[in-house]
């Protein structure tokens, strides 16, 4: 099924303000004035604001993934895919308008873990780590869980301190500590 142009639109500069400027901070007047179509127009692809959000989370999972499959060479080794990764993560953080990870931003806007936004934010780094951990179990299936985890955790500081400082040198500092962390789990001796 084709989108339409409104809908399209609409989701760009929904985009483009939540993450710039956080998503509570922006009313649906703003996004349909700015995507120049009626609230008629808004209301018909989106039931409400939170239809937004979700869809502009759905947005930007679909990207990421998109990056990271992207980053991903069938049949090279595991160190490198992760590698990869990891310097596909540095080029966001290096962006002109970086301002962090748009999940990251959009969970505390919405701490309640029942929320659906929340729950799409879950959703999304559980997908991340899995994906992680499958590298990191063909690198060393021992405490392959662990050094997932480890990575999420340099990528999630990473992606914070990227846009408080200079982001060329939290991208050399994150490379590093992946690097680091390939080397160290690549020759860990199986238990």
């Amino acid at each position: 099924m084709a989108t339409s142009e409104a809908r399209t639109r609409l989701l760009s500069t929904a985009s483009r303000i939540f993450y710039a400027e956080g998503i509570h901070s922006v009313g649906v007047d703003r996004i349909i004035a700015e995507a120049k179509v009626t609230r008629a127009t808004f209301y018909r692809h989106f039931p409400g604001k939170e239809d937004l959000v979700l869809a502009y989370l759905q947005s930007a999972d679909q990207a990421i993934r998109s990056q990271i499959e992207t980053a991903v060479t069938p049949g090279a080794p595991a160190g490198d895919t992760i590698r990869a990764i990891a310097a596909a993560i540095a080029d966001g953080i290096r962006s002109p308008g970086f301002r962090g990870c748009a999940f990251l931003n959009a969970v505390a806007e919405y701490p309640d873990p029942a929320h659906p936004v929340h729950q799409a934010v879950l959703a999304h780094r559980q997908w991340f780590l899995d994906t992680v951990n499958t590298l990191m179990a063909e690198l060393q299936a021992t405490k392959a869980e662990p050094a997932a985890q480890h990575f999420v955790m340099l990528r999630d500081g990473a992606m914070a301190a990227g846009c408080l400082f200079d982001p060329d040198q939290i991208c050399d500092t994150f490379l590093r500590g992946v690097d680091g962390l390939v080397r160290i789990h690549g020759t860990t001796p199986q238990a």
